[in-house]
């Protein structure tokens, strides 16, 4: 029997809707991972009440306590860590080696913020009266609405989740419909972690319910914080939103992120990080490379190099250990890359595979681990004679597709990389420090890598991007706190008597007038 995931309020499960859609497993079509109900608006608002109720008695919670639930979190993501890695490959077809990756970042996130539930520091500040001490201190901003994408099903979700409990914070939660099994594991971990009913629901809706939802609840004063992370169109609508209700949004979305390979740079370790930052998980991250920014002097023999290893890289079964990269997450997403592939003109040379589209018995990839049949499995693509004005270089094309174009100077290579307009993630490849520095200070990305791979987050680093990336949020480490807590100051007046500042202040009388003698 096929499993039916459903919504919940309170903590609870709810009715399921008759208004169901099926995750299917990528790389076989003809396995339903599960049904999902789908809810209405109404639902998430309900939700957003149900937390809005719990969310005081959570925030008393000490924070060290919040903590060691958080820690919990990460000891049952550990006892079930092959498990959810296997689901993660099962319904978004990631590698199994990435899903694994994916997983351990909820442990290493885990394992950092339970050291912040002893750290949320405020300040005592020193008055400029006697007898009066002011403080900082920080709070939750209440409840948060967090609304993920799928690509990263349940590693992306911890870097809201887990923060934003610790702070104090009830979450609603709007997984994406095709990884909602790996929502609902995940799910089911928090909750056995001692997270409190109502104060963690999930919501299963589609995209247009989930905007009507979070204006409703926003127009009730329910939410006091979205986090998002998908496109940058719809980043875009769902910052406004919050704007309309004076909130701020923490937005992640999408990125054409450069790589620039400079004249000095060793171009072996230049194409296997181009590699796997252009094809790993099928180009399906939001720090996927999007174009390689080559010096026209090793332009002929990067390309040579990295042809070759894009022709060689296996492409297939992501349950195959020897595979790059396995299948698109879902049709939806093949349909908007098939797309993407008629913005190659005339003037580009396609390279790095034996076909472009789909991988089929009719338009075969050599060397494919599998049955391309089962799945939706594309063929990798280098497109070359990318110029500036060309749509596959302004706009992110999500999945397996690189742009390739040439530079002459430094300063010209950095125009080039901020020229799309996005603003989170890039690279470059040098020997010479003093290009690795000027390319830092020149590029708005908010993630500068040096000598590695445009994607590879760490878990106490701040991640997020500038222009059509974000607005500037950021997620993991400690610069997340200041998401998921607003600063409150207190001044305390000991004196017995109103002291009013800048006014009963004692004044210094200083001779400004006195010079040495010479």
């Amino acid at each position: 029997m096929t499993r039916l995931i459903v919504s919940t309020v309170g903590g609870r499960p709810i009715a399921a809707s008759d208004h169901r859609v099926p995750s299917l497993n990528p790389s076989r079509l003809d396995d339903i991972v599960a049904e999902v109900a789908l809810a209405d608006a109404d639902t998430f608002v309900a939700a957003c009440r149900s937390a809005r109720e719990a969310q005081r008695a959570w925030a008393d919670v000490p924070a060290p306590v919040r903590g060691r639930v958080v820690s919990n979190l990460g000891r049952l993501v550990e006892a079930n860590f092959e498990a959810l890695a296997a689901l993660v490959t099962r319904e978004v077809g990631k590698t199994l080696t990435e899903a694994r990756g994916e997983v351990q970042e909820i442990v290493d996130t885990c394992d950092f913020f339970l050291g912040e539930g002893r750290r949320l520091y405020g300040q005592t500040v020193p008055s400029e009266m006697p007898d009066k001490q002011l403080f900082t201190f920080r709070v939750p901003v209440g409840v948060a609405a967090i609304v993920t994408a799928g690509n990263f099903p349940v590693a992306v979700p911890s870097w809201y989740l887990v923060p934003a409990l610790l702070c104090g914070n009830a979450v609603v939660w709007k997984p994406a419909e095709y990884s909602a099994a790996c929502a609902d594991a995940f799910a089911e971990l928090i909750r056995r972690a001692g997270v409190p009913d109502g104060v963690f629901d999930v919501v299963h809706a589609d995209g247009p319910t989930t905007y009507a939802g979070l204006e409703a609840a926003l127009r009730e004063q329910l939410i006091d914080k979205i986090g998002f992370t998908g496109s940058s169109e719809v980043g875009a609508r769902i910052g406004e939103l919050a704007g309309r209700h004076l909130q701020s949004a923490c937005l992640e979305l999408g990125g054409k992120n450069p790589m620039v390979i400079t004249e000095d740079a060793d171009l072996d370790l230049a194409v296997h990080g181009a590699l796997f930052a252009g094809f790993g998980t099928a180009g399906q991250r939001c720090t996927s490379l999007g174009t390689l920014i080559v010096h026209d002097s090793v332009l002929p023999e990067f390309t040579t190099r990295l042809e070759s290893a894009v022709r060689g890289a296996a492409v297939g079964d992501p349950s195959d250990p020897s595979v790059l990269y396995g299948p698109l997450m879902s049709e939806r997403f093949a349909e908007r890359y098939e797309a993407y592939l008629d913005w190659i003109e005339d003037h580009h040379r396609v390279s790095g595979s034996t076909g472009t589209g789909r991988i089929t018995a009719a338009n075969p990839r050599d060397g494919f681990v599998g049955d391309p049949a089962a799945g939706l499995f594309y063929h990798p693509v280098l497109v070359h004679g990318v110029r500036p004005e060309d749509k596959i270089f302004q706009q992110e094309t999500f999945g397996p597709l690189v742009g390739v174009t040439t530079y002459a100077t430094l300063d010209e290579a950095i125009a080039l990389a901020d020229a799309p307009g996005y603003g989170l993630s890039a690279a470059i490849y040098t020997t010479d420090p003093r290009k690795a520095f000027t390319f830092r200070r020149g590029t708005r990305a908010g993630m500068v890598s040096i000598n590695n791979s445009t994607s590879g987050a760490e878990a106490h680093l701040p991640f997020g991007g500038n222009g059509r990336s974000g607005n500037g949020s950021r997620q993991s480490g400690v610069w997340v706190l200041d998401q998921f807590t607003r600063w409150q100051s207190m001044n305390w007046d000991y004196s017995g008597r109103l002291q009013r500042a800048q006014m009963d202040t004692l004044t210094i009388t200083p001779d400004l007038d006195f010079r040495l003698a010479p």
